[in-house]
């Protein structure tokens, strides 16, 4: 058995004899922490005492198949060591799934930040594009969302914009959008029908809660203005804007979207948790490089990940080498191809990249 297995056999065996340990149970705190180890290890240990078991038999019977004579008692034999192989099998590739850490932040909400690249009107145009797709995969998913701030040009684009999406699980979806986004088509301003080529930039943030970053006051500057685009006359009397500057990353964070300054104040603390959880976060994956490797390019604001033809209405991924020729469906909010090959291709990454460091076969 793999040693990394059988410490965590011990380790069950061990927590089994604690859990039956009365001043173990007299202490809650301890007990409930022993407890949940216990339950997260029980699924692994009993696949990996069920797959010794089933290996032995498998042995057994294919001695058993080398050593008698008889047709019909052969017969029985293969079967039973076709079904002992299947389920094997099966148990392995469980073992492997067990193995895998999972990414603490996959149910958490998102912020999600789309700017505007190279290409100016343009980019600014589709940047617009992005947004409406995004809100519409949340709208298709049962998910809630909300504007956060905004900054608009003159033909109706935006130069920026931030909003959240509220909703189980949005993190795991969604945390594959961050990247350069590439758009090809013939602007409406260009009178000789050329094609251009445009790029947006999205990063998806898990949100952060004030457990995730404590936030000392003292470090930040709280600026009101009065807020500007639509909104009727209420954005253009009140200064209900905020402008939070946190003073030791020089992270500049505004809200002018909600009618009130208490509302305002209160979503841009929740972006400015979420960038500073971020930048820590970035911070961990700098320490483990190999981990970096083995990402489908999730989080690396560089990195141009897809490309939207309008031409050809085609829209490809360049992570996974997946085209789709549904671009209208794409852009009304139909990701699922994509997400899901994206999750698929991330799982089996991480498959090998566990199976490699704990010296474990793919057979």
């Amino acid at each position: 058995m793999n040693q990394n297995l059988e410490n965590s056999v011990k380790r069950y065996e061990e927590l089994n004899m604690m859990l039956a340990d009365p001043t173990v149970i007299n202490d809650q705190d301890r007990y409930l922490g022993l407890v949940k180890e216990f339950n997260e290890l029980e699924p692994l240990v009993k696949n990996v005492l069920r797959l010794g078991q089933a290996e032995t038999e498998l042995d057994e019977n294919k001695t058993l198949l080398y050593e008698t004579e008889d047709q019909e008692f052969r017969d029985l034999i293969r079967e039973e060591i076709s079904e002992l192989e299947s389920e094997i099998a099966k148990i392995d590739a469980a073992i492997k799934e067990a193995l895998i850490p999972k990414d603490p932040n996959d149910e958490k909400n998102v912020i999600v930040e789309i700017r505007a690249g190279a290409g100016g009107d343009e980019a600014a145009l589709f940047a617009g594009d992005l947004f409406k797709m995004y809100t519409a995969f949340a709208e298709n998913q049962g998910w809630n969302f909300e504007l956060i701030d905004a900054s608009e040009n003159e033909i109706g684009g935006f130069k920026e914009v931030v909003f959240e999406i509220v909703g189980r699980g949005a993190y795991s979806k969604l945390k594959y959008e961050s990247g350069v986004h590439r758009v090809q088509r013939v602007p409406e301003t260009e009178a000789g029908g050329r094609i251009h080529t445009s790029t947006v930039t999205v990063a998806v943030l898990p949100e952060a809660e004030e457990v995730d970053i404590d936030i000392d006051p003292a470090d930040l500057q709280i600026d009101t203005y009065r807020a500007s685009g639509a909104g009727g006359q209420h954005v253009n009397k009140t200064s209900s804007a905020i402008r939070i500057t946190h003073l030791p990353t020089g992270l500049v964070v505004t809200c002018q979207d909600q009618r009130s300054q208490y509302k305002n104040k209160d979503k841009a603390m929740q972006v400015l948790r979420t960038r500073l959880y971020e930048i820590e976060q970035r911070k961990q994956d700098a320490a483990i490089a190999s981990d970096r490797k083995d990402q489908v390019g999730t989080g690396d604001r560089s990195e141009r990940i897809r490309t939207y033809n309008f031409p050809q209405g085609r829209v490809s991924d360049h992570r996974i080498d997946l085209t789709l020729y549904q671009l209208e469906n794409v852009l009304s909010g139909d990701l699922d191809s994509f997400i899901n090959s994206l999750q698929a291709a991330a799982h089996e990454k991480a498959i090998d990249a566990k199976t490699n460091a704990m010296g474990m076969t793919n057979d």
